[in-house]
């Protein structure tokens, strides 16, 4: 018996021995006292993005919702031409019908600027609201998140959230008020991201704010309203959605993006390529790849408008966390610098350069640029937009992508480079000067370049075919 008594006495001392040591379940842990040292590129990758709910029909509802966050003073954003059509009615009518007391702002500008947002600042701040609803575009819904923003943080200079160099960039740490956003286009994603665009006049570019605090709380995507847009705004929207798959599919590897974040608060909303974007963009690819042309050539092809509104929210998610890059960072100068162009379909007083427009010139430049930094994933686009890869080399996968790109672009009709646009040669240094402060983009660039390199890109981007 003592024999055993021993060998049990023993079993027990070595299961404690070899008992776990984990803080849930033992007494004995005690907390390392060094951090580990943080590398110079980045280690991890966030995913943030606003609730989606999707269906014909389903504007309905959002008197139903703001009712059941129990608000009291709803501020309603749109601009003058969406008041007049059915979208804004179909919210209107959610409101009153279930007793949700707003005040309409229609005073938004079709591609903002730092002065048409503090408008839309000062009317929040006023309003004192406590829920924002934003009906339209991403003009719109931008626009509505940064009054939120602003009326939620009166005390901050407009500078302090916009984005270095051009502004403070700082973190934004207040609670903002719930936001749904209504998108009316097939194109920004604007619903889904903790972004907002505008042109900053001072200095004749596009910049912006970008945060997931800012993202909105829902996103009701409802694809009768994309019945009612003209059809080179569908174009333009569309290649919006066309750039953002493909600049976050192609972006900077997360993991590869400096510098590492000291604080999780500071790690950016634009991260750089990773496995779940990848997934988003490369879905929201097939289906402008299937659908767009269809879109915009039959206003009644219910089924291709509803799917292009779908890969809006898609390429939302995915750049929304990847980030885009040179198509974006370059594209905001051409819109800023815009002198007399005035797009078709677009109900404006003023010259415009469209965001999509704008972007997608510079896309065969910009992919046969960055194509040797990962000429597999450019190769994968092309054959996804109708390339016949079979005996391609991946060598070419750049020139062969923006072939793709030439002849889709030619197909719809769109316009031939920038030249068309009213720019020339002698116009390049200023486009140039204009993209430099986009480092927020253009650093997401799996190829660096510099300004020699841009003003080529630029160069080859004055004619398309």
């Amino acid at each position: 018996m003592a024999g055993g008594r021993e060998r049990v006495a023993q079993l027990l001392k070595q299961l404690h021995r070899a008992s776990c040591i984990c803080p849930a379940h033992s007494h004995t842990y005690s907390p390392g006292t060094e951090h580990p040292a943080l590398g110079k590129t980045d280690y991890a990758f966030e995913m943030a993005v606003s609730s989606i709910r999707f269906g014909e029909g389903v504007t309905k509802e959002v008197g139903m919702d703001l009712k059941n966050l129990g608000v009291k003073n709803v501020c309603l954003m749109t601009d003058k031409n969406l008041c007049q059509l059915p979208p804004v009615k179909a919210v209107l009518d959610s409101l009153t019908t279930n007793g949700v007391n707003f005040q309409i702002y229609d005073n938004v500008r079709v591609e903002p600027t730092d002065q048409s947002f503090m408008d839309a600042i000062e009317f929040a701040k006023k309003g004192e609201f406590d829920s924002y609803v934003a009906v339209g575009g991403g003009s719109v819904i931008d626009t509505c998140k940064t009054a939120n923003l602003y009326a939620s943080s009166p005390e901050s200079d407009f500078l302090d959230y916009v984005n270095a160099p051009i502004g403070k960039g700082k973190p934004v740490r207040v609670t903002l008020k719930p936001l749904i956003a209504v998108p009316t286009t097939a194109g920004t994603g604007s619903e889904t991201t903790g972004v907002a665009i505008f042109d900053y006049k001072e200095l004749k570019v596009k910049t912006g704010i970008a945060s997931r605090a800012i993202k909105p709380y829902l996103g009701i995507i409802d694809p009768l309203h994309t019945l009612h847009m003209p059809e080179r705004v569908v174009a333009n929207t569309g290649f919006d959605v066309l750039c953002h798959a493909l600049e976050s599919y192609t972006a900077l590897p997360y993991n590869k993006r400096s510098p590492c974040p000291s604080n999780p608060v500071n790690r950016p909303a634009y991260q750089g390529s990773n496995p779940i974007s990848d997934v988003w963009a490369i879905h929201a690819l097939r289906i402008v790849a299937k659908y767009l042309k269809r879109a915009i050539k039959n206003p009644e092809d219910r089924e291709a408008r509803a799917n292009m509104h779908l890969a809006s929210a898609f390429a939302g998610i995915g750049f929304g966390n990847a980030g885009v890059h040179l198509c974006h960072g370059m594209s905001y100068p051409i819109s800023g610098l815009v002198k007399k162009y005035k797009a078709k379909d677009y109900h404006v007083d003023h010259s415009l350069v469209p965001h999509g427009l704008s972007v997608v010139l510079t896309s065969p430049a910009v992919f046969t640029f960055t194509a040797p930094m990962c000429p597999e994933r450019h190769l994968e686009a092309a054959q996804i937009m109708g390339a016949n890869i079979s005996t391609a080399k991946m060598k070419d996968s750049g020139l062969i992508l923006a072939d793709t790109l030439r002849k889709f672009l030619y197909d719809l009709n769109v316009d031939d480079g920038l030249a068309a646009l009213g720019y020339s040669k002698a116009d390049i240094p200023a486009l140039v000067k204009g993209t430099l402060p986009q480092e927020r983009v253009t650093k997401l660039s799996p190829r660096p370049q510099n300004e020699e390199e841009l003003s080529g890109l630029f160069e080859a981007s004055m004619k398309l075919y």
